[in-house]
């Protein structure tokens, strides 16, 4: 029997449709631990990324799918997936927010100047400096 594309790929979106259970599964019972396997594999990581510069693979697969095809399915997929992340990451979120506000608090601000004096980019700079060194240690 002749391989044929559309017969294939709608027996992939039965079968995966219905996976869902198995997915949870293998994520809560790893064969190997996913962040030490992750973390060993960062230097097979970085070959591929490089590789993938070395033959420009990032550009050619944007122009290859063009603007349509990704509005497409950022509009078909997106917004429904965009609202259930935003709720499920919200923890996540105000957990990781939670160092960001610290800092913003503990900023000593210089004291504000006339609007559009030149005076005010230290307030600027001073919190610019702190979220730098919150990132960089």
């Amino acid at each position: 029997m002749p391989v044929d594309a559309g017969r294939t790929a709608a027996k992939w979106k039965r079968r995966a449709s219905s996976a869902g259970e198995e997915y949870a599964q293998g994520v809560q019972n790893p064969r190997k631990p996913w962040a030490a396997s992750a973390a060993a594999a960062a230097p097979l990581y970085a070959a591929g990324v490089q590789a993938a510069i070395g033959r420009n693979a990032f550009a050619k697969g944007v122009g290859a799918a063009g603007d349509a095809k990704w509005q497409q399915g950022a509009t078909q997929k997106g917004p429904a997936r965009f609202a259930e992340g935003v709720t499920l990451a919200e923890p996540a979120y105000a957990q990781g927010f939670a160092r960001v506000a610290g800092v913003l608090n503990s900023v000593q601000y210089p004291p504000r100047q006339p609007t559009g004096s030149p005076g005010n980019i230290a307030r600027v700079a001073a919190v610019a400096t702190a979220l730098r060194r919150l990132k960089t240690g």
